[in-house]
């Protein structure tokens, strides 16, 4: 069953005035920041929403459960939950407890990595267009940043990041990239990582994996046993993505004990609420949930990537819950024209100002997507 914001709300048993009100925390893109849309007139709760990359059925059975179960704790601070967390990904990825950090969602990790290892003698190294929190930080921390465009197949340009690493503080390694839905396989990843260790021994590489999950190119890998071998390397995950929980905030990092110990000064003590955690470690080892959003996703993508090229347009590679279009033209009147026709797409990502992100919602969001898109591109 799909599960939207409100009728999760409602399966929690809750009214709708304190969870339904604007948050105060980052989220994972600018489109977050439009936090109060549920009950803005500019947002309507009829749009739909496939402009940031959220899972539209929202947690599994398991995941509402466990939340259930946790309402009488909620008075209480989440040092036992986010133990239990800790345990719970620890034996799902077969490392040790102290190779885990916990994040308020994996955008906290991203922040923890900026503030450890990026300062203003070592700059980080980023990608553009990707994910923008960890330039961000560093921006808003007066520290600098080397930007590194995209190959003419959006893809990341590992050679040329990798020449930028000279004395670099912290690279940032989106894998698959947010927005261009490109990914790259295990060769590549270990031929950068060992390029980037032998050119500069004291720069961190952070390998953000947050759609991991989605991932269908049969040469990638998790770098998970790289990260627990090398001190330099971080690999981050979320719960936002296939788990569907974008608004509880949950994420991690698996890393070098040493590097955690390093971490661990620049995080937000409980920082993951009682909730989140005990959906988060309710979730971890659903497999079956897991392999139906895996093909909900997958179903839906596919429909959306064939209306596209029907239409003459050409879709990226996607290994992700999103697709990026190039529409030969600027995609900002587009999006407007979806918008108010009730479908809230991506922003403009420059320099890439004629591609369109579309996040994949389910099929009948996507159904609808079409025919608006139909119209609005005739």
């Amino acid at each position: 069953m799909t599960v939207s914001r409100r009728h999760f709300v409602s399966t929690l048993g809750l009214g709708s005035a304190g969870l339904l009100s604007p948050p105060l925390f980052g989220g994972r893109g600018h489109e977050a920041r439009l936090a109060a849309w549920l009950a803005s007139p500019a947002m309507p709760p009829s749009l739909i929403r496939l402009d940031s990359n959220e899972n539209p059925n929202g947690p599994g059975p398991k995941a509402f459960d466990a939340i259930r179960a946790m309402f009488g704790e909620a008075n209480r601070y989440p040092d036992d939950p986010e133990r239990a967390l800790i345990v719970a990904i620890a034996k799902e990825h077969g490392v040790a407890e102290e190779n885990v950090v916990l994040g308020c969602g994996s955008s906290e990790i991203l922040r923890m990595c900026v503030e450890a290892f990026v300062n203003t003698a070592q700059h980080l190294v980023t990608a553009g267009p990707t994910f923008e929190l960890p330039a961000n930080f560093a921006y808003t921390m007066g520290r600098p940043v080397v930007t590194v465009p995209v190959d003419a197949k959006l893809r990341l340009d590992l050679g040329a990041m990798g020449d930028k690493a000279g004395g670099a503080g912290l690279i940032f390694f989106c894998n698959p990239n947010n927005p261009t839905a490109t990914v790259h396989g295990d060769a590549a990843v270990r031929e950068f990582v060992t390029h980037v260790r032998r050119n500069s021994p004291a720069t961190f590489i952070l390998i953000d994996e947050a759609y991991h999950e989605y991932v269908d190119e049969p040469s990638y890998k998790t770098a998970i046993p790289m990260a627990l071998a090398d001190p330099n390397v971080i690999v981050s995950r979320t719960f936002s993505k296939v788990f569907g929980m974008a608004g509880l905030r949950a994420g991690y990092a698996i890393v070098h004990r040493d590097t955690a110990r390093r971490m661990a000064g620049w995080r937000l003590g409980a920082g993951v609420n009682v909730l989140a955690a005990a959906a988060a470690t309710a979730s971890i080892g659903d497999l079956v949930h897991i392999a139906l959003e895996q093909r909900r996703n997958r179903d839906a993508k596919a429909f959306t990537r064939a209306f596209f090229e029907k239409a003459g347009f050409e879709v990226g590679a996607s290994d992700t819950n999103f697709l990026m279009i190039d529409l030969r033209r600027d995609m900002r009147p587009v999006r407007d024209a979806c918008r108010k026709d009730g479908i809230a797409v991506g922003r403009p990502f420059p320099p890439l100002t004629t591609h369109l992100r579309i996040s994949i919602g389910t099929m009948e969001e996507m159904q609808r997507a079409t025919e608006v898109l139909k119209k609005v591109l005739a």
